[in-house]
Order: C-alpha cells, then sequence, then structure tokens
C-alpha cells in the first residue's frame, strides 16, 4: 500500500529543519509516494522542492494566524492524506487534527523545544536520541516518540574553478589552512568559545597562514566581529553572512569544526561528512550522539577554548589524521544517514502507526 503523507511547514530561510523538509520530501517523491507538501508561497523551500511535487501554499504568518489554521484544516479534510507531518513550531501550533482516526499528525522535533507547542500532535518524530528523551522527561507517552535521525546525501565536489574563485572573494591566501564553521550567530553555538580558541592556535602551521571562515548571520554578529578586534584575529576570521550555499564553504575547509553548546543532531556535521572532511566538535548533546570520538570525528568538552585551541592545532598539523576521519565520517554517513535507511525507516514508521 502507498502511504499518501501531507508535509507542512511555516519557514522560507533555509535552515535545518527546512533543508531536511526539502530533503525527505524530494526523496519521498522520488519513491513513488503519494506526496502533498503545504509550504509558504515563493519561499526557497517551495522553489527546491521537485517540479513534479504536489504544493498549496498557506501564509502561515505566525502561531495565531486563524486564517492560516483554518485553511490547512480544510485543505486536509479535502485532501484525506494518512499522515501529516510537521516541521517546527509554528506548523505544528497550527495544524489540529482529532485524535483516534486519520489522518495521524506526527510532528518532527529536531531541537530542544518548547513542548508545549508540540503536545497536541498524535505522534512525534525526534532526530536525536537527547530529544527524544527530553520529551519523555516533559511527560509524553514514550510509545509514541519515535528516534530517526537525517539524511545528507554525499555531494560531488565543486568545480575547482568555482572554489579558487571562493578564495579570491574571501581574499584568503592561496595556500592557507582553512577552518570553516557554519551556523546561526546565537550563543548557543559557541562561537565565542571557537575564536578564543582560534586566537590561541599559532596563526602558521607547517609555514602555512591559518585562517578561519564563519558562515552565518544572527544577533551575536556585531558582537563577535569586535570579538575578533579585541582578540588580535580579525584579519584571519572570514564573515561571508547568511549564505544558501554552506557546503561551499566547507568544501574549502581543512577541518570543518562545531563549537555548540548545544545542538539537536548538527546537520553540520552531516553536511561536512557529506563533502569528505574532518570534523572537531564538542561533546554538545545530540553531537556526541552522532560522532564517534577519534574515530569519525573529534570530541572535545563543551565551553572549553584551550581544549579546542589544542585539538584545532593538533588535527591541522596531522594531515595524515584529517584524512582518516573525514575517510570515516563519509563511511558513517552512509551507513547511519544515507537516504536509503532514512527515508525506509520514515516509511516504516508510517506504516507502524497506520497500524496502531
Amino acid at each position: 500500500m502507498m502511504i499518501a503523507s501531507a508535509h507542512i511547514i511555516g519557514g522560507g530561510a533555509l535552515g535545518g529543519a527546512e533543508l531536511f523538509y526539502i530533503r525527505l520530501v524530494n526523496a519521498l517523491q522520488a519513491r513513488g509516494c503519494p506526496i502533498l507538501a503545504i509550504n509558504v508561497a515563493g519561499s526557497q523551500v517551495s522553489a527546491r522542492l521537485r517540479p513534479e511535487t504536489t504544493q498549496i501554499h498557506v501564509a502561515m504568518r505566525g502561531i495565531w494566524d486563524w486564517w492560516s489554521r483554518w485553511r490547512i484544516g480544510a485543505i486536509l479534510r479535502e485532501r484525506q492524506p494518512d499522515i501529516v507531518q510537521t516541521y517546527l513550531g509554528r506548523a505544528t501550533r497550527l495544524t489540529h487534527l482529532p485524535p483516534g482516526r486519520r489522518p495521524i499528525h506526527v510532528a518532527r522535533l529536531g531541537g530542544y523545544y518548547d513542548p508545549r507547542r508540540y503536545r497536541h500532535a498524535h505522534a512525534w518524530i525526534a532526530n536525536s536520541p537527547g530529544i527524544r528523551d527530553h520529551l519523555i522527561q516533559h511527560g509524553f507517552p514514550s510509545n509514541r516518540i519515535f528516534h530517526i535521525s537525517n539524511f545528507v546525501a554525499p555531494c560531488h565536489p565543486s568545480p575547482a574553478t568555482d572554489l579558487r574563485q571562493l578564495r579570491q572573494e574571501l581574499a584568503l591566501p592561496d595556500d592557507a589552512l582553512i577552518v570553516t564553521t557554519v551556523g546561526r550567530l546565537h550563543p548557543v553555538k559557541g562561537f565565542d568559545d571557537l575564536l578564543e580558541a582560534f586566537a590561541a592556535v599559532p596563526d602558521h602551521i607547517h609555514e602555512r597562514p591559518v585562517h578561519l571562515i564563519i558562515v552565518g548571520d544572527g544577533p551575536q554578529a556585531r558582537g563577535l566581529k569586535c570579538y575578533t578586534e579585541q582578540l588580535g584575529i580579525a584579519r584571519r576570521v572570514h564573515w561571508p553572512g547568511w549564505r544558501d550555499d554552506p557546503g561551499r564553504f566547507q568544501e574549502l575547509a581543512d577541518l570543518c569544526v562545531c563549537s555548540s553548546r548545544q545542538e539537536g543532531l548538527g546537520n553540520v556535521i552531516l553536511e561536512a561528512w557529506a563533502r569528505q572532511r574532518p570534523v572537531l566538535s564538542t561533546a554538545a548533546p545530540g553531537l556526541q550522539e552522532v560522532i564517534a570520538d577519534h574515530e569519525d570525528g573529534w570530541l572535545t568538552p563543551i565551553g572549553d577554548p584551550p581544549a579546542l585551541a589544542a585539538a584545532m592545532e593538533r588535527l591541522l598539523r596531522d594531515e595524515a589524521l584529517r584524512r582518516e576521519l573525514a575517510a570515516n565520517g563519509y563511511r558513517t554517513l552512509l551507513i547511519r544517514h544515507g537516504e536509503e535507511v532514512i527515508v525506509s525507516a520514515y516509511l516504516e514508521l508510517y506504516d507502524r502507526l497506520l497500524g496502531m
């Protein structure tokens, strides 16, 4: 039996949840599953779905957008999918379905969000064991919470000319050793710790200048840039801002770093592995559940810039170790976070829920 599912998201910018929505909807569509995508008109999300995907656009201007709540309900009554899957708080709050009959409302969580926004769903998917535990601790029924990770497809290398152009855009020396990090410039990402750590790393290793690229934007942007001035590293830190192609900056990297104090899963880890790049990360909840320390990545304590600096320097000095971590990370991606594995897990869960 082909299971019909509707997928609802209210965001338009390409954050982690939006990118996963695109990947999952496209993968289900490629398998021939009946799909209805409900999203915001003119959004980057809508533009990146396969052209044959049925889309209906709803404004979803906020959690109190009563017209959008009514519109979503009307669409679902008309279309009658078996499963309705919502992403993030806005779409989940605007979707209210009666329990005990179809469609079954599944809320997907990729972070430690306020559980009150999700309690009315019929079942929940957590993309990490930590998020699953978070829901159980808040009284959600454990037999209706399921852990399914994210997937990221392996990436074809960008043309060398494109990467050279990107280096020139950032005014990076041709022989630079490059550290790249990607994320919203928010306190939870620990970028202040990363800058303090980077300041403790020698400015040249093996006679090559060491540079840091921070891809993203957010409320800490101004303060972090000022902090680089205080640390005396401003000329070696590059700020491309928010980009819809952050993976290209990871491709430039000799080392990808995640300094987060908390993560749901850490899509940036999977994205780096997909580009066969070595990963250094904090042992934040979510990240330590993905990375096998010293095997497919390197972990350091949360909020410990000296430890982060020592690990960064060690990995930048040891090219063979970086190659080993990158190869092992790529293997982990294929085995545990491959498209076939994750999409099959979703379809098996849908079938299971419909039989409960």
